[in-house]
């Protein structure tokens, strides 16, 4: 497949600021946690918490632990501290 150069420097910069992508979504995700109503909604809204804590490199054992408490906001302090690192 070929792309043009202008195509290849979009590429390269979304890979570039991925972090920050994950973060603001994570950010958001928080929020929709907290205004979920259903089950369901939350189940799937966890599900993309995972997902976007996996391509963070987050370690397995950390996400499984802010998973299973269900609670936005263990997510919402651990997006906290993050920043604090960084």
């Amino acid at each position: 497949m070929d792309r043009t150069p202008y195509q290849e420097q979009i590429i390269k910069r979304y890979y570039e600021h991925q972090p920050e992508i994950m973060t603001q979504k994570l950010q958001e995700l928080a929020t929709e946690l907290y205004l979920a109503t259903t089950p369901k909604k939350r189940e799937q809204l966890w599900k993309r918490v995972a997902l976007a804590l996996a391509n963070l490199k987050v370690p397995q054992s950390q996400i499984d632990a802010i998973i299973q408490q269900n609670d936005p906001v263990v997510l919402a302090r651990f997006l906290e501290r993050r920043e604090g690192k960084k």
